[in-house]
């Protein structure tokens, strides 16, 4: 039997799906991929405290379907309600 081996240039092919680099269509493919990580982090953060969404609204006095929506990624939250959610769970952050 014998296997075929292919080899992809994935640099070719994020230019092709997004754009060349710098421009407007990658950087905006950029930007949405990282709102995207970002809100799996907070929701990974959430789960791993043992909260519900409903229980960090209340901590954070807003309601379970916003902490939906920034977990989704469809909002991306104030810095004051993303410290207000990471101290709600048990969490710090460090900037370096």
């Amino acid at each position: 039997m014998n296997k075929k081996t292919e080899i992809y240039d994935i640099s070719a092919e994020l230019d092709k799906e997004f754009g060349a680099p710098g421009t407007e269509s990658r950087e905006k493919a950029i930007q949405e991929a990282w709102e995207e990580y970002n809100a799996q982090i907070l929701f990974d953060a959430r789960k791993q405290s043992g909260l519900t969404q409903s229980e960090l609204a209340a901590k954070i006095g807003a309601d379970k379907s916003y902490i939906s929506r920034i977990e989704r990624g469809l909002i991306v939250p104030s810095i004051s309600t993303f410290y207000r959610m990471v101290s709600a769970m048990g969490l710090s952050v460090e900037l370096r």
